[in-house]
């Protein structure tokens, strides 16, 4: 976690982590809800909040999303989308070693780990630009950082600001 905040650090600190981090918490992205009553608020903005905020700004709605950490949440971060790429990488370097079955011949197989996880980061740092907070405001969608606490039946404090809503998901 970083010391002024609760979000946790991309490690390593490489390139792929920066613009992944740059599209899903960028740094100083201003948090100011709207004036006025959002139709839709949704807190946490893993796949369901993704879609549910953009679903509702899409169809005419306010729509506003609260994420304290990155937009994408596990499935981007820790989840489906490096497990799958990890997955993928297993499968070529299972389907080399087996490739004598099929007639062709190669040497010895070796899996280059750093080269792995370099790839993960690179394909979580390209899938992030899809779930980015900048995407989410070309859509429609106010993307706010920091922690949604429910005031009432409607309304929410968002780090000592007021969110008024009609509608809120979890």
């Amino acid at each position: 976690m970083n010391d002024t905040d609760t979000t946790p650090i991309l490690l390593p600190d490489d390139g792929y982590n920066r613009r992944l981090r740059d599209h899903v918490h960028p740094e100083g992205w201003p948090v100011r809800p709207a004036a006025g009553v959002y139709d839709l608020v949704a807190i946490g903005a893993g796949t369901a909040g993704l879609v549910a905020a953009g679903g509702a700004a899409l169809l005419g709605a306010r729509a506003a999303l609260i994420e304290r950490a990155y937009l994408g949440g596990d499935c981007l971060v820790t989840g489906c989308v490096p497990s799958k790429t990890l997955i993928a990488s297993a499968k070529v370097a299972h389907t080399a070693r087996r490739s004598a079955l099929f007639g062709v011949r190669t040497g010895p197989i070796e899996v280059d780990f750093p080269a792995v996880m370099e790839r993960v980061r690179r394909v979580r740092a390209d899938v992030a630009l899809h779930d980015g907070a900048e995407g989410m405001r070309t859509r429609g969608v106010d993307v706010l950082f920091g922690t949604a606490r429910f005031t009432g039946p409607k309304s929410l404090d968002l780090d000592g600001t007021e969110v008024r809503f009609r509608r809120a998901v979890i």
